[in-house]
């Protein structure tokens, strides 16, 4: 997963002074507190450097190419750009906190280019004229991999924010972007990249795409569950009851992530999350009442019913692109919850009786 998106490193090279060095701003630590640190956004990155050898061995041994582009600027510009470099992987400087689309490996990557340069880079435009989403970049890798569960859990734990369109600039959070971007920019009247060569052609991992999909899975538990409804036999109610109870507590677990990404930590993009309409937090406590024969059970979840029907009409219309994958899982809460409404209202009434 971490190699999807492919990455960004400056070499500085000098023959006469025996100088071959990869400076790397995607570096971490792996430490006991690493997921703990992650999953709140306080992961912090640094800058390291390296010989270029063992980087070149690294990448081999992980059938992963390199392609180099070569930077055309003056002596006096790239000896600016060293002594940036060289200042950044100071112990008191080489830390940062990083952010996936606005500061990573890339971004720092290139913006120690462009802010070292004595006249501005002028960029041409890399985009389409329909210019897309961060989500739709995103995606682009995504799918070129056919990983698509890892798809699924960024679409939904990724709020509203990744849906709006890219700037030139922006656009080159992702390697392959500022190689675009890089190839066609201006310094001094000049283009930027005198050369673009491969310095390490590897075949890439095999990457079949899976047969159990989101989409086929949720589509297969949804005929499941529908067929189960209908069958009148004790051991097909057990399961039932056994599966909603599981299932909305799922729900509402995943409602908790939810919450806890966005207040919780510092990943702004999983702020405005509308998947909370489908995971509610509330169903990891009604769960545990879903075949109560109380009223307000039955109140509860003919609100989760019509919740559902409107957000399933309005699915392709909402501010954030949802993940279609998830639209069998949203026809099995408008069923359950149906069912579970109508199910506590019988037998209320045969209690009452």
């Amino acid at each position: 997963m971490y190699s999807t998106f492919g990455h960004t490193a400056v070499r500085v090279k000098d023959e006469a002074m025996g100088i071959d060095y990869v400076f790397n701003y995607g570096t971490f630590e792996f430490g006991p507190d690493f997921y703990t640190k992650f999953i709140r956004g306080k992961l912090l990155y640094f800058l390291s450097v390296e010989d270029f050898n063992d980087f070149l061995y690294e990448y081999r041994l992980q059938s992963r190419s390199i392609r180099e582009q070569v930077i055309q600027l003056s002596c006096g510009e790239k000896q600016k750009i060293y002594s940036a470099l060289k200042t950044n992987a100071q112990e008191k400087n080489r830390y940062y906190r990083y952010d996936f689309l606005f500061d990573n490996c890339t971004t720092r990557a290139g913006d120690i280019l462009v802010k070292n340069t004595n006249t501005p880079v002028v960029f041409e435009n890399i985009l389409p004229n329909k210019r897309p989403t961060f989500r739709n970049l995103i995606h682009e890798y995504l799918n070129a991999g056919h990983q698509y569960w890892s798809k699924l859990g960024i679409d939904i734990l990724l709020g509203a924010k990744l849906d709006r369109k890219v700037s030139n600039h922006e656009a080159m959070f992702l390697p392959d972007y500022l190689l675009k971007g890089f190839s066609s920019a201006v310094v001094s009247n000049q283009p930027l990249v005198a050369a673009t060569q491969t310095i390490l052609q590897m075949p890439a991992p095999l990457s079949n795409k899976p047969f159990l999909t989101p989409s086929i899975a949720f589509s297969l538990l949804l005929m499941v569950i529908i067929a189960m409804s209908f069958i009148r036999a004790t051991w097909a109610k057990t399961v039932l009851n056994v599966f909603d109870f599981l299932f909305f507590f799922m729900l509402g677990l995943a409602g908790l992530l939810l919450l806890f990404m966005w207040f919780g930590t510092d990943h702004t993009v999983c702020q405005n999350n509308y998947n909370l309409f489908w995971a509610l937090p509330a169903n990891l406590v009604m769960a545990f009442f879903v075949h109560s024969k109380k009223d307000w059970v039955r109140k509860y979840f003919i609100v989760v019913f019509w919740l559902t029907i409107a957000l399933a009409v309005t699915w392709f219309f909402l501010p954030q692109e949802m993940n279609n994958a998830l639209y069998p899982i949203i026809l099995l809460i408008i069923f359950r919850s149906w069912h579970l409404s109508k199910t506590t209202s019988y037998a209320g009434k045969r209690d009452h009786a």
